[in-house]
């Protein structure tokens, strides 16, 4: 497929899938929302071709895009999907995802780990920034002077015995010991991460970051979900073309 310029995209058809909810909307080549945003839940352990069907009805009356970017709860590899943990990864492993939502929608479409998507939207592209998205698991996204890295699982790393990070900060955690306790992690996570990565600003996306109830250092910020949205746009801009916008601070 003749690989777009970024000229030529003005409008791109945006979807953030998480475990609870898929959500879409237009965006420009800025990240701006120009159109509102369309959501419906989404069923547990959801089979691939049941959320294809869904998607193509949630993006129905979306008109006039170019491009379609998609951003999935799991690691994927030239849009083919690798793992999704809260989906079923069994049934997901190795589905053609962006090639047969290009089929249905009949424009070209990427499909990329959801922390990344957010990613591109949220950093500054300056120095190491690290993504975090904090939901139903434990999302990350690497960038270096606005380049997305390869994507690591790092919700998969153990951090004791049989537990891993998706059990040390997700959702079913925050449930069980409560905020207060969960906020106390969050405050070891930031300075383990930096211990790790040694990065220059770290940013907390995902439904849960609104949890947050801590003092954070000068280089750490929380950030809005819609750029999860956002974020889609930039999936199609080459590095340098990025164009800056205005972000939220607060999910």
């Amino acid at each position: 497929m003749k690989k777009p310029t970024p000229a030529a995209i003005r409008r791109v058809l945006s979807i953030d899938i998480g475990a609870t909810g898929m959500k879409a909307a237009i965006v420009d080549r800025n990240g701006t929302f120009v159109t509102e945003r369309r959501r419906v839940k989404t069923p547990p352990k959801c089979p691939p071709r049941t959320m294809v069907k869904m998607l193509v009805e949630l993006v129905g009356p979306f008109k006039g895009y170019q491009r379609v970017s998609i951003g999935f709860p799991g690691a994927v590899r030239d849009g083919v999907i690798k793992t999704a943990p809260n989906l079923g990864t069994e049934q997901w492993s190795k589905f053609k995802f962006a090639a047969i939502m290009e089929k249905h929608l009949g424009v070209p479409t990427q499909v990329h780990n959801d922390a990344d998507v957010q990613g591109l939207g949220a950093i500054d592209g300056k120095g190491l920034e690290l993504v975090c998205t904090l939901g139903t698991g434990f999302g990350t996204a690497w960038f270096r002077d606005g380049e997305l890295m390869p994507h690591m699982d790092l919700a998969h790393m153990a951090t004791h015995k049989k537990h891993d990070f998706d059990d040390y900060i997700g959702d079913k955690t925050l449930k069980h010991i409560g905020k207060k306790e969960w906020n106390k992690r969050v405050e070891k996570l930031i300075d383990m991460l930096y211990n790790v990565f040694f990065y220059d600003r770290l940013y907390f996306g995902g439904g849960n970051s609104r949890c947050i109830d801590i003092d954070l250092p000068r280089s750490v910020r929380i950030v809005s979900n819609e750029l999860g949205i956002s974020g889609g746009a930039f999936v199609w801009m080459p590095k340098g073309n990025r164009q800056p916008h205005k972000k939220k601070n607060k999910s």
